[in-house]
């Protein structure tokens, strides 16, 4: 892939009124982007099909933003631009049905396309016995060098990757926003450390700042990188539980550790183990699964 279509994917990133599938059709129509910047108005409604508003804003971003200067500026940031056409990209990521055509990555990009990868999401409100329950599963997967993916929310996601800290193990956050505006704002040193010695990534350009449709969509790309997902602790309706729903789409494990029944937190996890989800009480149940799918793929 050459660095000139890189940049346009990269531009179309960045630009208003499109989103994944739009992009795709851009690809569809021009796999190389050759004509990009030379489309019409009406070729772009004939390609896009987009309300005019949205046409408008795509068109004015595609002609005014300086995708060079900001590419200059993520260099200077230490931001790498990771397309879906590049050899970097995780492997297992591109195998969902909406893989992010560009991950902004700050941190070691080496961890992608590292084999032994499990997500962890759960409750922003976890209680002792969630924190608990998540140290015994977690802890020894973390001894055997496994790397921790969770998107840097509040409670069990937090003691996630800081667990995977203290343990001198590694971790990836998935954010739903740009690396310019942590969220939430109490995870900016958490953020910072993963940054500089372990892996922060985002399907959104660094200046993104938040939005609630953007995180069910970065739930996806947690499960997405791993071939397992472990819930700790989940309300009957949460965004941990919409993480695992997009890890059985995507034919991943789903693994949920029971609680009591007394307690909301587990109501949702419970649930999940009446649905098929595998019952979790230690880390040989995970890693007993997880292998059999490893030694799958190998042969």
């Amino acid at each position: 892939m050459n660095d000139e279509f890189k940049a346009k994917l990269i531009h179309l990133t960045h630009c208003r009124g499109v989103g994944w599938k739009s992009i795709l059709r851009l690809l569809q129509s021009d796999p190389l982007l050759q004509h990009l910047y030379s489309l019409s108005s009406d070729q772009l409604q004939h390609i896009l099909q987009l309300p005019a508003y949205h046409l408008n804003e795509f068109k004015k971003d595609l002609q005014t933003i300086p995708i060079q200067d900001i590419l200059n500026k993520y260099k200077r940031e230490h931001v790498h631009c990771i397309s879906y056409f590049d050899d970097e990209y995780p492997p297992l990521l591109k195998t969902i049905y909406d893989p992010p055509w560009v991950l902004y990555a700050k941190g070691k990009v080496g961890l992608l396309t590292y084999g032994k990868k499990i997500s962890v999401v759960g409750t922003r409100d976890p209680s002792l016995y969630g924190y608990q329950s998540l140290e015994k599963v977690l802890q020894p997967l973390l001894s055997e060098r496994w790397v921790v993916v969770s998107g840097l929310a509040l409670g069990i996601d937090t003691a996630a990757h800081k667990l995977a800290l203290e343990s001198q193990a590694k971790t990836i956050a998935v954010l739903g926003s740009g690396f310019h505006h942590i969220y939430p704002k109490q995870n900016e040193l958490l953020a910072a450390e993963i940054g500089n010695h372990h892996l922060l990534i985002s399907e959104y350009p660094p200046s993104q700042r938040p939005n609630r449709w953007a995180f069910p969509m970065r739930n996806r790309i947690i499960s997405g990188l791993t071939r397992g997902t472990i819930i700790v602790q989940a309300k009957e309706r949460s965004g941990s539980l919409i993480t695992a729903e997009q890890a059985l789409q995507q034919g991943r494990e789903v693994f949920a550790i029971p609680g009591p029944v007394l307690d909301e937190r587990s109501t949702g996890t419970n649930r999940l183990i009446q649905q098929g989800a595998k019952l979790v009480l230690t880390a040989e149940d995970i890693l007993s699964e997880i292998y059999v799918h490893m030694e799958y793929d190998c042969n």
